[in-house]
């Protein structure tokens, strides 16, 4: 499998959407990019004593990213009630950072795929990067606060960056294989 260009395509933009895309698409080559000539078993591997597995971090992010991009159109009912999961709700979330046996790095990587298109959709299409919604209660949120569409898609490329380096670390001690540096 080779992952070595971001196969995302988008709109020639100028200014901040081009900003925006560039963004997201240069953190998603790198997080892909450590995925490269993998088998799914090698995907399924913990190889530090988090539960944390490059498959799993595919799926986390996919996930993430279409949570959030759902949140963009959809307001906070897309995000869920995170005061009442129960606990196969708290299990679902948790399973995402696993790569089970039924499921394949190059499956969960064509969904990543998926949302980013989508989201990159949103990016061109979006009316107004100012357009707001507030937050779901959740534990983690500050209460009563708003993002706007902008600080969703920032959000969205930090957590890729964040998992990135998180990748990083899993594939370096996986085989020695390095994605910058």
């Amino acid at each position: 499998m080779t992952v070595n260009e971001p196969t995302t395509t988008a709109p020639v933009l100028s200014g901040e959407r081009a900003d925006l895309l560039q963004m997201l698409a240069h953190q998603r080559h790198f997080l892909r990019f450590t995925t490269r000539d993998l088998t799914d078993d090698q995907a399924r591997q913990r190889t530090t004593v988090s539960e944390l597995c490059l498959g799993g971090l595919i799926k986390h992010v996919t996930s993430v990213e279409r949570g959030w991009a759902a949140f963009i159109v959809e307001g906070p009912s897309a995000m869920g009630d995170f005061d009442n999961m129960t606990e196969e709700d708290w299990a679902a979330r948790e399973a995402e950072f696993a790569l089970r046996s039924d499921e394949t790095l190059a499956g969960v990587l064509a969904e990543y795929e998926k949302v980013a298109r989508h989201t990159d959709e949103l990016v061109v299409s979006l009316p107004d990067l100012d357009a707001s919604h507030p937050l779901p209660d959740a534990p983690w949120f500050e209460s009563g606060a708003r993002w706007s569409a902008r600080r969703v898609l920032v959000h969205i490329a930090l957590e890729t960056a964040q998992h990135t380096g998180h990748a990083d670390i899993i594939r370096e001690a996986l085989d020695g294989a390095k994605s910058m540096g």
